[in-house]
């Protein structure tokens, strides 16, 4: 049997490359808010946008990163202890003007984590977890304003479909928990019944026995079957709440 040759290593190009890196939009519910995690510019001389709030994230390593995933997935672990989120690729961002250092291209994701135990700021005082809405508000370096704005859309319009408010709670969580967290992150709150069936229905959820739910009463406790993906469902939830919606 022939065998394969490895092709040989091509050329670099002649012309300039851009800067890449890859920026993550980190989201939990904790008291009761949709928040997301910021970082602190370091203020130093030379430093682009110095002591502004950022989105986590940072440049590609191509001597380490084997592809944009990976390198999200880097990101999180060195700036906020963060190793195995939900983590969607966003969009892509790039002009010559965006980074003051060069040609900038970033790739964005948006990572889904239960909240922290201490319900502190990621584990260094250059972090802190914002509520959304008042992040939406602040000057945020580079571009990361017109990123936020996106993941938080999408978020927002994937959630009337899918499960993924399950990646927010730990685990075990009660039905009640979940339908909390759906209504944080919409906005607006659902019917209990409704709810219970969707969430059923779905079969995406395991039982794991009972736990102490609200008001210290037992309730049935959920572990997700599958982290790798969110379940999808046949219609959105506003088109359930209101029928003359579009599915």
């Amino acid at each position: 049997m022939a065998t394969r040759k490895t092709p040989a290593r091509a050329a670099p190009p002649s012309f300039a490359r851009p800067l890449t890196t890859v920026d993550v939009a980190v989201f939990t519910v904790m008291e009761e808010q949709l928040r997301v995690l910021l970082v602190r510019r370091p203020d130093s001389t030379g430093e682009p946008f110095p002591g502004r709030l950022a989105l986590p994230g940072g440049f590609v390593d191509v001597d380490i990163d084997a592809s944009l995933h990976d390198c999200a997935l880097r990101k999180l672990a060195e700036k906020t202890a963060f190793h195995a989120p939900y983590l969607e690729q966003l969009g892509s961002w790039g002009s010559a003007t965006r980074d003051p250092r060069g040609w900038c291209a970033t790739h964005a994701y948006f990572a889904l984590v239960a909240a922290p135990a201490d319900e502190g700021a990621a584990d260094n005082t250059a972090s802190e977890w914002v509520e959304v809405e008042a992040a939406l508000r602040k000057r945020l370096a580079f571009d990361h304003a017109d990123i936020l704005a996106c993941a938080v859309e999408r978020l927002r319009g994937k959630v009337e479909y899918t499960s993924l408010p399950a990646f927010l709670l730990q685990e075990p969580f009660t039905l009640p928990q979940l339908q909390r967290t759906y209504e944080i992150v919409l906005g607006r709150p659902m019917d209990k019944s409704a709810f219970r069936k969707r969430m059923l229905d779905a079969a995406f959820l395991a039982e794991e026995g009972p736990i102490s739910g609200d008001a210290g009463r037992a309730a049935m406790g959920y572990r997700v079957r599958d982290r790798e993906r969110a379940a999808v469902f046949p219609r959105t939830f506003r088109s359930v709440e209101n029928p003359n919606a579009k599915a």
